[in-house]
């Protein structure tokens, strides 16, 4: 008679059902895992072994096969130890079969008995809620699968404090969630002196989801203003929040189960490969894209990344989502980030500075700046200078804004916009907004139309381009708390769009 448990695969951000069967069979005593298992999961068989062992469990001279249906799907991971085990137990009448079948499991065994935490435990718990079962984890994940909410998780740390449940000698009680956590410590704007343009820039990239581009002499403090996004960004929603931990926990980032609700901010190194910033690698693991959703991208020194890996970009910042396809695996996971890229104008980053400047100006900074292509820059909507600031300014008291009070204008843009697309669920702030709903709500005034036409005439805009700029309207109108978008929300918005940079 066979037994089952169950546990999971993941595929992107899906966990998909995996059926973990167990049978014994009269012939030479042997333990075998079936169901195209990766080396982890073939070592399995060993590391249950030496569990069971150390509770004094002795397996039966018989033939033990571990099927993991179905077979055709690629099996990774050291997460299926547990499932593997419990039927096991089952199998050989040491554990009810009924309770076991209820179950998915996932955790890693230690040779002594103990549940090692895995990644994916999130996930997980929504997986066995979708097929009504109960999920078994090691304690340091059960609070971040408790988030769910929707199915019991029991969460021990051995092997032996699941037997004593499942026999009824200790039940379990199921997890809570763990804490929310808040990042308090977020650089405040006003400690930026100066750069008043490139802060409103980020206002309206933060409010809108607009995508920006710093460009500026060494030290001007480009790094310094995008570290200060987060800030002003509003927390995640509840659903932001499940979306983007999903992704984190599959790649291990969720601290002793703690949902955050601030925003990522991510800051990959201008070395980073194509696999590390649009995913991929073993397993298909999520790169810095999608650990940047509902959060903010930041790629400093833009024009010195691998001109392939800028170009990945293009696709998901259109989409929303990158589909990573290898020989093995082809998985899709979101991505809706803010882009927010810094970049010197040349290669000695002084173009702009008579004394200091090289020989080649300018052919220098549109070498430089050309190593960022045209398709790609079209899709930026914020273009900003960023000058360098007199060392005689830096001595002034703080006048600036802080971000509290800048934060509350981008909340109460993003409240707007909320309420406009209630009945768009796929679209959530106004960068997202295309076709004839991006008409219906960002079309101009008659000042503003004809303003607009006479740019487009005169830069020779895109179609992309043209669009853009009516979706950082609107943003900057939301700002304002104007519903019609007018002539000066429409000319602010062409003024980002190029007054640095001459379309591409």
């Amino acid at each position: 008679m066979v037994a089952r448990t169950y546990t999971v695969a993941f595929e992107g951000v899906e966990a998909r059902i995996v059926e973990v069967q167990c049978a014994l069979a009269a012939g030479m005593p042997a333990f075998s895992v079936v169901g195209l298992p990766d080396k982890a999961v073939s070592e399995a068989r060993d590391r249950v072994r030496a569990a069971l062992a150390a509770l004094s469990i002795a397996l039966p001279s018989k033939r033990i096969t571990v099927n993991l249906s179905p077979a055709d799907l690629p099996k990774e991971g050291s997460h299926f130890d547990l499932p593997i085990a419990l039927a096991l137990l089952a199998a050989i009448d040491i554990l009810p079969r009924e309770e076991v079948e209820g179950t998915v499991a996932l955790g890693e065994l230690s040779l002594d008995g103990r549940l090692v935490p895995v990644i994916g435990a999130l996930p997980a718990a929504m997986a066995a809620a979708e097929h009504e079962r109960i999920l078994l984890c090691p304690r340091a994940c059960g609070p971040e699968a408790a988030w769910v909410g929707a199915t019991p998780v029991i969460a021990a740390a051995t092997l032996t404090e699941v037997l004593r449940h499942y026999t009824g000698q200790a039940p379990i009680t199921p997890s809570t969630p763990g804490e929310v956590t808040r990042d308090h410590g977020a650089p405040d704007l006003c400690d930026v002196k100066g750069q008043e343009r490139a802060k409103r820039a980020l206002e309206i990239a933060a409010a809108g989801r607009h995508h920006l581009l710093m460009v500026g002499s060494p030290g001007a403090g480009k790094s310094m203003l995008a570290a200060r996004i987060p800030g002003i960004l509003p927390p995640l929603t509840p659903v932001e929040a499940l979306e983007t931990s999903m992704i984190h926990s599959l790649s291990g980032l969720l601290d002793e189960g703690g949902i955050s609700r601030t925003r990522p901010f991510r800051e990959p190194h201008h070395t980073a490969s194509m696999a590390a910033i649009v995913g991929g690698g073993r397993g298909a693991r999520p790169g810095e894209i999608s650990l940047a959703h509902n959060g903010v991208l930041f790629l400093d020194e833009f024009p010195e990344f691998p001109r392939a890996v800028l170009e990945t970009l293009r696709q998901p910042i259109e989409s929303g989502e990158v589909v990573v396809a290898r020989a093995n695996a082809h998985v899709r996971y979101p991505c809706r980030f803010l882009l927010v890229a810094a970049a010197n104008p040349c290669k000695c980053g002084y173009l702009a500075d008579p004394a200091r400047s090289c020989a080649r100006v300018p052919q220098c900074g549109a070498d430089y700046l050309g190593r960022i292509s045209g398709p790609l820059m079209d899709r930026i909507d914020l273009r900003v200078e960023v000058p360098p600031v007199a060392y005689s300014d830096l001595d002034l008291p703080q006048t600036a804004e802080a971000s509290a009070t800048v934060a509350l204008r981008v909340a109460a843009a993003r409240d707007r916009q909320t309420a406009r697309f209630a009945a768009h669920p796929a679209v959530r702030v106004n960068a997202e907004a295309g076709g004839q709903l991006l008409e219906d709500v960002a079309s101009p005034d008659a000042e503003g139309r004809a303003l607009l036409a006479r740019v487009a005439e005169r830069f020779g805009l895109s179609a992309r381009g043209y669009h853009r700029i009516l979706r950082v309207a609107r943003t900057i109108a939301d700002l304002a708390g104007s519903d019609p978008v007018r002539q000066p929300h429409v000319a602010e918005a062409v003024s980002f769009r190029i007054g640095m940079l001459k379309e591409t």
